[in-house]
């Protein structure tokens, strides 16, 4: 799923294997919310595969924004795939949440990531661009439109 980024930790059982990239997570929570007794940032390891089957695990990676978590089916159940559609979500007050065939490329036009789903930064202050590392929350990034008397300045 990814080019030149840091390898990602797994967590497996014979039916399914979890991908974590940390770098890429910016801990929306929704897969604590989701499946909390599969995925508990207080415990060690923070991620119990076996704590659910596979098909709840899996539809839980599936609503990660960030593409921080992929699965892969070892028991011959669905893969992940990406959206039919490639759509774009501006976060209030954070980054664009971006699913479907993504393919991300640098200036020089080498592919930095392929993937089903990305958090785009959009703030300016990530350190990991042009990923979203939950930057816009030190610096108060607002993407709230000005009122009638601000726009006139």
């Amino acid at each position: 799923m990814s080019a030149g980024r840091d390898p990602a930790r797994t967590y497996a059982t014979d039916a399914i294997a979890v991908e974590w990239e940390p770098k890429l997570c910016i801990h929306t929570e929704n897969c604590v919310r989701g499946l909390p007794q599969v995925f508990d940032g207080s415990r060690r390891p923070w991620v119990l595969v076996d704590a659910a089957d596979a098909d709840a695990v899996a539809a839980t990676v599936m609503t990660c924004p960030t593409g921080a978590l992929h699965f892969r089916r070892l028991d011959g159940g669905p893969q992940e795939e990406p959206d039919s559609e490639t759509t774009i979500e501006p976060r209030p007050n954070g980054p664009l949440f971006v699913r479907g065939k993504v393919r991300i490329l640098d200036s020089d036009g080498e592919l930095i990531r392929e993937d089903t789903r990305v958090a785009l930064c959009r703030c300016g202050a990530s350190k990991n661009k042009p990923f979203c590392d939950g930057s816009h929350r030190e610096i108060r990034f607002t993407t709230a439109s000005p009122g009638p008397d601000e726009a006139t300045g």
